[in-house]
This record gives structure tokens, C-alpha cells and sequence, in this order.
């Protein structure tokens, strides 16, 4: 099994951000359901912003000025380090407060929505997205998987 150490950084002070070991635990979680490679440990760094540090790096990297609720940024992969050297995925940005607000307005538990938001940006480090309707499929079925093993309803399903 893949060792997983994700460095939090909660760079604001709201209400209802999950506890450090919480967030380790989802993003674990996401890694070992599908991540396929060989690496025998992963690092990756979840920072917790408020609106205006997201709204700037979503205008800067998505040239969407307007906070959203998860940025994920892939590391790259670094040829030729030594194999007890972790494999650093990248970082997953994560807007508490547009993370509160769509929890409400979907009706959805807060800590679900957490969840999920955690989950689908450390699948975007994987390699995973949601470009075409394809893609979107694997994706959503992965990350409903997920969260279904640890007892989250799928995110998915009011959609129908």
C-alpha cells in the first residue's frame, strides 16, 4: 500500500474547514483507490483559501475571475530521484468559503461536500478530468466510488 502524506495549509479562518487528519484521509483515500503506479510513497500539499486568494489564482492559471471551489496543480512527474524519495503529486487549492456556500445551496452535509471537493481535486493530480463527457464519466464514477466506501452519498445522483 502507498504511503500518503499531505501537507495542509489552512491559510484562512473559517467555520467548518475538516480537521488535518480528515483532509490526509480523503486525499489517502483517493490515491490508493486509483493511483496505479509503483510509487511506494506520494506527498501532496492541500492549501484552505479564502475568496480573494482564489478568485487570484483562478483569474492567473484559468483566466476566470471569479473564486471557485477546487484548483488542483500537478506537479510534474521528476525523473531519475531515488525510489525512497516520495512522489510529490502537486497541490490541490481548496475555497472554504465556496465550498460552505454550494454545500448549502445544493443541500448537501458540509462535510460531504469536503469530501468530494478533496477527492475530485486529487484526482485531477492523477491525471484524471472531465473534458469530455467520456472522461467525466470515469471520473465521477471513481470519485462516487470513493466517497460511497466511506459512506458519502454520490455527489452525482441529484442530478438525474
Amino acid at each position: 500500500m502507498v504511503a500518503v502524506k499531505a501537507d495542509v495549509q489552512v491559510a484562512c479562518n473559517p467555520e467548518g474547514v475538516p480537521s488535518t487528519e480528515s483532509i490526509q484521509e480523503w486525499v489517502e483515500a483517493a490515491i490508493v483507490e486509483a493511483d496505479d503506479s509503483d510509487a511506494a510513497a506520494v506527498e501532496v500539499a492541500v492549501r484552505v483559501v479564502d475568496e480573494t486568494e482564489m478568485q487570484a489564482l483562478n483569474s492567473q492559471f484559468r483566466q476566470q475571475d471569479k473564486p471557485t471551489n477546487v484548483l488542483s496543480f500537478e506537479a510534474g512527474e521528476i525523473h531519475g530521484l531515488p525510489d525512497a524519495v516520495p512522489r510529490v503529486l502537486g497541490d490541490v487549492i481548496v475555497c472554504a468559503p465556496v465550498v460552505t456556500a454550494e454545500a448549502a445551496a445544493q443541500g448537501k452535509q458540509l462535510q460531504d461536500h469536503w469530501a468530494h471537493m478533496l477527492v475530485h481535486g486529487t484526482l485531477h493530480l492523477l491525471g484524471f478530468d472531465h473534458q469530455t463527457a467520456a472522461e467525466a464519466a470515469e471520473m465521477e464514477a471513481l470519485e462516487a466510488r470513493v466517497l460511497a466506501a466511506r459512506n458519502v452519498m454520490d455527489p452525482y445522483a441529484s442530478r438525474d
